[in-house]
C-alpha cells in the first residue's frame, strides 16, 4: 500500500524517528531504545516510512541499517515553502501595522 509522506510524518512518533536517523543511520533495535513503546511498533512505523520513501534501509553484515532519504524531506520542504512565503508577506504588513501604532503612540498630540 502506498502512503501519503504527510500522513506519515503527521505522527509524532515517526517524526522523533525521522529526527534520530536524520543524525545517523541507527539499526531498528537502536532507534527503539530511545521509546517506551514495543519493539514491534517501531517496526510498524519504520514500515510506513519506509512505504512513503522518507527512510531506507542498508544491510551492513548482519544489521539492517535505517538512514533519512534527504531528496523526499526536499519534497517536504518545497511544499511548506510556498506557504512560509505567504506567512512572512503575513508578518512583515502586521510588522508594519505594529510600527505605525508605536510610532502614532509615541508622536506628541497637538492641542487645540
Amino acid at each position: 500500500m502506498r502512503r501519503d509522506i504527510f500522513q506519515a510524518i503527521a505522527d509524532p512518533t515517526r517524526r522523533a524517528i525521522i529526527g534520530l536517523i536524520a543524525l545517523q543511520a541507527l539499526t531498528p533495535n537502536a532507534i527503539a531504545e530511545h521509546f517506551d513503546t514495543s519493539r514491534q511498533a517501531i517496526s510498524k512505523h519504520l514500515k510506513i516510512l519506509t512505504e512513503c520513501k522518507l527512510i531506507k534501509q542498508e544491510q551492513q553484515g548482519r544489521e539492517i541499517y535505517y538512514q533519512l532519504e534527504v531528496n523526499k524531506m526536499k519534497e517536504i520542504d518545497q511544499w511548506l515553502e510556498q506557504f512560509k512565503k505567504i506567512w512572512e508577506e503575513r508578518f512583515n504588513e502586521l510588522d508594519y501595522v505594529l510600527l505605525t501604532l508605536k510610532k502614532d503612540k509615541h508622536e506628541p498630540q497637538s492641542s487645540v
